[in-house]
């Protein structure tokens, strides 16, 4: 049978009309299962906060192991972003082996369950656990979604394909930040649990798996690959194989790396950006008087427009990045936008609402958008160019997932700086504060530490993108060469 990645064309202009139905059916739904992931993990960004606030009030502490105190919101991210690594590294593999589309309508429906029952969450334990599991769903995605594309379209608009499904994530991303906007402009807004509707809202993509389940079929790359596999004594899917393999072995760990460098510069350091702008807003509230109804919808709304201009900034980096890595090689681009990414966050961290206020947002956070979030489109290009059809979801999954496990440390080490730059910060507010300070102005001076603090935390945690710009040279340049097999 006929790989369908093996048809050629002198252009890839018009890619979209350049493939046949069914592969439009693959990408459509593939991209619709990676874009309701991303919808998923930016709900819960938005949830966070006010989540922890509604399941353990205004001491949101958890003493982990009975004896180390750890922001909730940190711990339930890290929980959150273990289980995506457990996830990714489970269903890539079961995927080889078993097939793309199959285990693709697993991912997508064990998420949005998961996603549904963290909304009745009664307290921090259950909604962990919830966490955790969805987790796991979210982390098979990516993985799978890539190779089944790759596998499956003409070889000359696979990277245009790729890129564009990577850059769809960022429609899932404003869709969450309409979603947040819809909400704290309503009178939901007001309420304490407002943040379980968010999460009602995030167990839709459930009604994906049926397409999925009735429509797809493997590509018969895989399945070809599965039977060539078997009668040469290889297995698909094997960690062993993949490590085993001197070649297979290399790109996986220098995969990974380039990797660690977007998720935990993204997961440990661009998600709490939101964050930083809700401390600003309920500051600035704070300071005019606002009610605590006020401050609630107020944060929502920022925070609700930092995610959507964020995001609006990463669709227009992500498709940039196809072009410059069609144009120029993938290590040409990765390495402009990771040294992007750098400057960028320690300007944007350090000057953001600084300037004008809250308003600053609006092009401060579509800029670090746009750098943060386009490798991710270099990943999705880049990572299925590296491994044999067999091991290319466990490839795939294995750099893209294994660095989280890593990036679960980000939102702690951001949490650890950022408290022992605020204590610092806040004794010097203190001593330097006139013995009659009222105790507003006292704590409106604890607060402009507290930011201050998070801003300097996040602009050291930042360097972790030189990562990804000193292990280049130790990759290969896939720029216009087959799918490789073995």
């Amino acid at each position: 049978m006929a790989n369908l990645s093996d048809n050629s064309s002198p252009s890839a202009k018009g890619w979209w009309s350049q493939l046949a139905p069914y592969q439009r059916l693959v990408f459509i739904v593939a991209t619709l299962a990676w874009l309701f992931d991303c919808l998923d993990q930016q709900l819960f960004n938005l949830a966070r906060s006010p989540a922890m606030k509604s399941l353990l009030g205004d001491q949101q502490i958890i003493n982990l192991f009975g004896k180390v105190p750890i922001a909730a919101g940190a711990l339930a991210t890290s929980i959150f972003v273990i289980g995506w690594a457990t996830g990714g590294m489970i269903f890539g593999s079961l995927g080889d082996r078993y097939g793309r589309a199959k285990m693709l309508s697993v991912t997508v429906l064990l998420y949005s369950i998961a996603t549904g029952l963290s909304a009745l969450s009664v307290s921090f334990t259950d909604f962990a656990v919830y966490r955790f599991l969805t987790g796991l769903g979210v982390g098979g995605v990516f993985g799978l979604a890539v190779a089944l594309v790759a596998d499956t379209v003409p070889s000359h608009v696979r990277p245009r394909a790729l890129g564009v499904l990577q850059s769809f994530s960022a429609v899932g991303n404003v869709a969450a930040g309409f979603i947040g906007l819809t909400i704290a402009l309503t009178a939901i807004g007001e309420h304490e649990n407002y943040w379980k509707w968010l999460f009602v809202i995030g167990a839709l993509p459930a009604f994906l798996v049926a397409t999925i389940q009735l429509r797809m079929k493997e590509p018969p790359a895989w399945t070809e690959s599965r039977d060539r596999a078997i009668a040469q004594g290889k297995r698909s899917g094997s960690y062993r194989d993949l490590f085993g393999h001197a070649t297979w072995r290399r790109h996986a760990l220098l995969g990974m790396v380039l990797s660690c460098a977007g998720v935990i510069g993204l997961w440990g350091i661009g998600v709490f950006s939101s964050d930083l702008v809700g401390d600003i807003v309920t500051h600035n509230l704070t300071q005019a008087g606002a009610t605590a109804g006020e401050l609630n919808k107020g944060k929502q709304l920022w925070m609700s427009l930092n995610l959507l201009t964020f995001n609006v900034g990463a669709f227009a980096g992500m498709l940039l990045f196809t072009r410059i890595a069609e144009a120029l090689g993938r290590k040409k681009a990765f390495a402009m936008f990771f040294a992007g990414s750098l400057v960028v966050t320690i300007f944007v961290f350090q000057m953001i609402g600084k300037l004008n206020g809250r308003f600053d947002i609006l092009w401060m956070a579509p800029l670090m958008g746009f750098f943060h979030l386009s490798v991710f489109a270099g990943f999705s290009i880049y990572l299925p160019e590296l491994f044999p059809t067999r091991l290319r979801a466990t490839g795939v999954s294995f750099c893209y997932n294994v660095g989280r496990y890593l990036a679960a440390l980000g939102p702690f080490t951001l949490g650890a700086l950022a408290a022992k730059f605020g204590k610092d910060a806040q004794e010097l507010a203190v001593k330097g504060a006139p013995a009659d300070i009222a105790p507003n102005a006292l704590a409106a001076l604890k607060s402009v530490a507290k930011i201050d603090a998070f801003r300097d935390a996040a602009s050291w945690m930042c360097l972790i993108f030189l990562l990804g710009i000193i292990v280049l040279p130790f990759l290969p340049e896939t720029k216009g060469q087959p799918l490789p097999e073995d």
